[in-house]
């Protein structure tokens, strides 16, 4: 049973009042759903929202609504969740959507972007500034539907067994790393590749690979990344990377209206928890970082690799929007929406964050 906060708590409190007060649907039918995971079990702060929105969606139906999950444990396929919920064996799934780019390259724009949008501005960007249609223009296709389902906020640089110093220190390097950042370091001569969660430590260990990146404190730490690679460095290439809620659209059709708008309100509820989750565990397991293993050493990357890293990054879009028709329209709502919230941003959280550092 999902361990209520006390946030939680007021959520599912108010999700039983309104099943009280609509008593008529209590002998309905029980429509009952499945979804599968890319996470194996207990995966820290990821398997949080699938659940989340299972016991959310289960209470404010009264009951009418269940989800059963799988995690990739169970399922044996951790990214075969695109298919799965595709051919109808799942009905939904909780995964990535960069990990789809290798079958739908255009999925790989709403997971996060480098030197793109923070949660807040992509947040804004789904739901007001033409996102969730745009997605949605990508999925149709294979009758899915695809809804934000959680987010890190930014996300660390990656874990590394050696310094990097110069853009050459990235020719050859082995690098766990998924979505568009893969392409930009690929360019540069690194060989990027991706790997299923549960293997990463073991990858990394046993020297598969020379560095990855997972997701920042909120992840790492129970990973024990630490223990093999001491160069933690900061992020560049995903500073808003959003998870995602897969539905099988024609299933998600086969449900009465109420119970869509319960399913659909159940994801947004569970993701937005999620992100501010994740914020609160990264500030905790920074502190146990540095108390409890001083030996890790906290790097930004050099001024040279960034620069070349962002040069790549804007070749790489440029050829991309050339490319394809649809991948210019969601890059071109990207670019447009950033620039836009981004001076909002300036003017109010940075101004505020030089403005404390300054006293």
């Amino acid at each position: 049973m999902l361990k209520l906060t006390f946030a939680r708590k007021l959520i599912a409190a108010a999700a039983c009042a309104a099943a009280v007060i609509a008593p008529a649907h209590a002998a309905e039918k029980t429509y009952r759903l499945k979804l599968a995971e890319t996470w194996p079990t207990n995966f820290g702060t990821f398997s949080v929202p699938a659940r989340e929105m299972a016991d959310l969606a289960e209470k404010m139906s009264n009951g009418r609504l269940k989800i059963e999950i799988d995690t990739a444990n169970k399922h044996k396929s951790a990214f075969g969740v695109f298919d799965m919920v595709r051919a109808g064996q799942y009905d939904m799934g909780h995964s990535a959507s960069y990990y789809w780019k290798g079958k739908v390259p255009n999925t790989l724009y709403f997971t996060t972007m480098p030197f793109g949008m923070t949660a807040t501005e992509q947040y804004g960007w789904f739901y007001y500034g033409g996102g969730m249609e745009l997605m949605q223009k990508v999925y149709e296709p294979f009758g899915l539907m695809s809804v934000p389902g959680g987010n890190t906020g930014v996300q660390m640089g990656g874990w590394f067994r050696k310094e990097i110093t110069s853009v050459d220190d990235l020719k050859g390097l082995k690098m766990r790393i998924p979505g568009f950042a893969g392409e930009v370091l690929a360019k540069l001569g690194a060989s990027p590749t991706n790997i299923a969660p549960g293997e990463l430590y073991t990858s990394l260990e046993r020297g598969t690979i020379d560095a990855l990146e997972w997701v920042g404190p909120s992840m790492d730490l129970r990973m024990g990344f630490h223990k093999i690679a001491p160069f933690y460095y900061t992020g560049w290439h995903e500073p808003a990377t959003e998870l995602q809620f897969l539905i099988n659209k024609k299933k998600f059709e086969s449900l009465p209206e109420d119970l869509q708008q319960i399913l659909l309100t159940a994801m947004k509820v569970s993701a937005y928890d999620m992100t501010i989750n994740s914020h609160h565990v990264s500030a905790e397991n920074w502190v146990t970082m540095k108390t409890e293993f001083p030996n890790v050493q906290v790097k930004d990357f050099p001024p040279e690799v960034v620069a070349a890293l962002k040069k790549a990054n804007d070749e790489l879009l440029s050829e991309a929007a050339a490319a394809d028709p649809l991948a210019k329209e969601i890059l071109d709502s990207q670019a447009s929406y950033l620039k836009q919230s981004r001076v909002w941003t300036d003017i109010g959280e940075r101004a505020y964050l030089n403005s404390m550092a300054e006293e």
